[in-house]
């Protein structure tokens, strides 16, 4: 098995619209990209492009998979045929294939080397020296917030977390791959990579320490924030801050911070749905990790330049991954933390139902850097405006936005609207206008791949319910595994595909279709991609992974009978779980 890095490298390195693109004509269609497939004829476009998660489905012939799959099967290539074609093309070396589980094995040594110290700054927060705790309480945290995060502190000793974990049995090796420790250059000893700082672990879905952060507690203390820096367990682009409580949130409605302190105030004022990146900019990876849990994110950055511009490319990372975008407007207060001292959770949560959307922001923008009184002023604001008001698909919001933005300008709502007219038409020049089926709704077809299911298609169609469920929240693997083992799958592939899952997501993977792509065929990468996107449409509850569990349970239904589910039926059941749910 190739390591888990490089094919995440890989993929990073070739997007699969990039790829795809060169072979087929993409045409946009929201946040998804639609084509007509390569792999089978057909006159109206039914292979759709998934940029979130870097996958295709076809669904009219059921190819689907991430972009090895699609290498593999337009160019006949094997596994790792694919893979050096791939990698020659974003000019990477391939490594040597793993041939034992030692990179398994590193990376769960490391989260339990976390977690060790973890629990060391903890502890290390009441001892002798107070200052961490301190500061802590001067920023107003409770106790309780404190032990929820795990907040901790790293005192003046050069070698006192060293120490401690050598005591434990590990050695250089482990603490500087952990990124804890690091090297002195004159003396080549360890140290100490935290020292004098405030501790924040950071957790992973599941709740694994995966990396730190650490605020300085001293005046003009440079740099103000230490982060981890990557290791095999922690990619700083691919995780958030707090993302392990805020999943937990009934809200689908995000609040994205700017760092550690704002997250936890924001937290500990009764708003769980809070986040952060990690002392980096906002990554793509981190957009589509909040789409698992989301559809709308509340944007609160500084409002000084560099927040500003943040803001923007984080309104147009949010967008292309199907997020709706707003932004938070804070009065009177540098932050949410000194808003929230100021004047309490009550007018926060104002603050937050009266955030602009992201069209309303985009517009306001339009208008910095010219005086809009002037002729010449308001000329230039408004060619800035036509462009974002081209850009909104919807007809009736376009006319919304127009109709505000012309009363604003003071001028003629035909006149603006006859230019936005202009920019669509020239930005769809040379397109032709494009039909989509939603094939999505149709019957589930027979499916040679997993001939088990000929004669137990409820059982099937639940397990399938149950996989979808799992690809979407891999950190539930543990309360499935409670209720179902992989011998209760009545179908070989799908059983397949779950033990697989499991023991991927146990090795601490995160997950991913390149998890399947060196133990599935083309044709079985398709079937996986097709379970997540024929049941797109469909928010798959607790509840309803339940009664799918009990579905396999049950051994009064003979296959005779549950081959006399239909289609219609199963989804009908589906349909009536979520109607249940949103009750």
């Amino acid at each position: 098995m190739l390591p888990q890095e490089f094919l995440y490298q890989l993929k990073q390195a070739n997007p699969i619209d990039a790829v795809m693109g060169s072979y087929v004509r993409l045409v946009r269609a929201g946040s998804l990209l639609k084509c007509q497939c390569p792999f089978h004829s057909e006159k109206t476009p039914s292979c759709v492009v998934y940029t979130q998660n870097n996958s295709f489905y076809c669904f009219g012939c059921h190819a689907g998979g991430d972009v090895i799959t699609f290498i593999m099967k337009i160019e006949g290539l094997q596994y790792m045929d694919a893979v050096r074609m791939l990698a020659e093309r974003a000019g990477m070396q391939v490594p040597e294939q793993e041939r034992d589980n030692g990179e398994a094995n590193m990376r769960m040594r490391l989260l339990e080397l976390n977690r060790a110290a973890a629990k060391y700054y903890y502890e290390n927060l009441t001892g002798n020296d107070k200052r961490g705790l301190l500061y802590l309480k001067e920023r107003a945290l409770k106790p309780e917030i404190i032990r929820k995060y795990g907040l901790g502190y790293a005192g003046e000793s050069w070698n006192g977390l060293l120490d401690a974990m050598k005591r434990l049995g590990y050695t250089d090796q482990d603490l500087l791959t952990s990124n804890l420790c690091s090297r002195s250059n004159k003396t080549g000893n360890l140290y100490d990579r935290f020292r004098n700082r405030v501790i924040f672990p950071i957790f992973d879905l599941r709740g694994s320490v995966i990396a730190f952060g650490g605020r300085t507690i001293e005046k003009g203390g440079e740099p103000k924030y230490l982060n981890s820096s990557d290791t095999p367990v922690f990619k700083k682009g691919r995780n958030l801050f707090s993302m392990n409580f805020a999943k937990k949130s009934q809200s689908k409605r995000l609040i994205l911070a700017e760092g550690y302190m704002d997250v936890i105030a924001i937290h500990q004022a009764g708003f769980e749905n809070v986040v952060a990146s990690l002392g980096t900019a906002l990554t793509a990876d981190q957009c589509r990790l909040m789409r698992q849990y989301a559809e709308e994110v509340v944007i609160s950055y500084d409002s000084d330049a560099a927040g500003q511009n943040a803001t923007v490319k984080a309104v147009n990372l949010l967008r292309a991954v199907g997020l709706r975008p707003r932004i938070l407007h804070i009065p009177d207060a540098k932050d949410p933390d000194e808003y929230l001292k100021k004047f309490g959770s009550a007018y926060f949560r104002k603050l937050l139902e009266e955030a602009d959307d992201a069209v309303t922001y985009e517009l306001q923008r339009c208008r910095d850097g010219t005086d809009t009184a002037t002729e010449d002023g308001a000329i230039t604001a408004l060619h800035k405006a036509v462009g974002i008001l081209a850009g909104i698909e919807n007809e009736l919001d376009r006319n919304v936005y127009l109709s505000k933005l012309a009363k604003e300008y003071e001028i003629s709502p035909e006149i603006l609207k006859a230019q936005v007219g202009q920019e669509i038409k020239k930005r769809r020049k040379g397109e032709e206008k494009q039909k989509w089926h939603a094939l999505t709704t149709a019957p589930l077809l027979a499916d040679p791949l997993n001939p088990d299911a000929a004669g137990k298609l409820k059982e099937a169609k639940a397990e399938e319910m149950i996989l979808c469920y799992l690809f979407r929240q891999p950190d539930a693997l543990e309360d499935v595994l409670r209720q179902i083992r992989p011998e209760e799958f009545v179908t070989d592939l799908n059983r397949r595909i779950f033990l697989h899952l499991r023991d991927r997501l146990l090795q601490g993977y995160p997950y991913d279709l390149s998890l399947f792509s060196d133990s599935f065929t083309p044709e079985e990468m398709g079937r996986i991609t097709g379970i997540e996107a024929m049941h797109a449409e469909l928010d798959i509850s607790t509840k309803a992974v339940t009664d799918c569990i009990r579905i396999l349970k049950d051994k009064k239904l003979n296959p005779a009978q549950a081959a006399e589910s239909s289609d219609d039926e199963f989804r009908a059941n589906i349909r009536n779980l979520a109607k249940q749910k949103r009750s």
